[in-house]
């Protein structure tokens, strides 16, 4: 369902040894909202939900709730080093309109839906 790429899960296990929860796991999903209808979300979480999805991406724990999961099917998170820093990266096979800041995406379920400012 989700790649993480190496560099992408270097980066997620060094902020999980930061928070020193041995509980914690990635969890992965998407709110309405966002410049093009949809953004993502992304952090960390130990409880689980009713209808919660548990895959292994990237050598460890990930968790999509039941209404995110349709949206994520075969998303990549990669990690990107750049001039000003680093940040992750999201390729989304099932966005056919993603904002310039890459933040939000629009599927072409909703395609009818305008869009807002960014």
């Amino acid at each position: 369902m989700i790649t993480i790429s190496e560099e992408a899960s270097e980066k997620i296990k060094e902020m999980l040894e930061q928070e020193a929860s041995p509980d914690l796991f990635l969890r992965v999903g998407v709110k309405e909202g966002g410049c093009t209808g949809f953004s993502y979300s992304m952090g960390f979480d130990d409880e689980s939900q009713e209808g919660d999805e548990t895959i292994e991406a990237g050598g460890m724990k990930v968790v999509v709730d039941a209404n995110s999961k349709k949206y994520l099917y075969g998303l990549i998170i990669d990690w990107k080093e750049s001039a000003m820093g680093g940040g992750f990266t999201i390729d989304n096979p099932n966005a056919t309109v993603t904002c310039g800041c890459g933040s939000s995406f629009r599927t072409a379920a909703a395609a009818g839906k305008p869009d807002s400012d960014c």
